[in-house]
């Protein structure tokens, strides 16, 4: 359960690496998940480890872990161009995803790179 009895909330999650590509990922807490991905330590990724995490381009809340697990594979299996497309918004997410804003995205990474910067 999560927070005061409610349910557990997924979120899937894009981040843009130094080289241009695009990292997709799955949990229930991004501002935390960022930290890993950041710290590039062994809670990290494998591929964000070795490609330097350097923005947060967009997050998607799912209603539940079957249905972010669906998303997250869907994007996988997209091309770039795809990718970019889901990022420009409009809802093509499909139904049971709600896209995150993008001020909250802004904030969630800079509250993530100040307490990595911090160490």
């Amino acid at each position: 359960m999560g927070e005061a009895g409610g349910p557990v909330r997924y979120y899937v999650y894009m981040l843009g690496c130094e080289d241009g590509s695009i990292y997709t990922g799955i949990c229930t807490d991004v501002c935390r998940r960022l930290r890993e991905h950041l710290s590039q330590g062994r809670l990290a990724a494998r591929y964000t480890r070795t490609h330097k995490v350097i923005s947060l381009e967009g997050a998607w809340e799912a209603e539940g872990r079957s249905c972010a697990g669906k998303l997250e594979w869907r994007i996988h299996h997209m091309s770039r161009a795809e990718k970019l497309r889901l990022l420009e918004g409009g809802g093509i997410a499909g139904e049971g995803y709600r896209e995150l804003p993008r001020a909250l995205c802004q904030s969630l990474w800079e509250r993530a790179a100040e307490v990595v910067d911090a160490r």
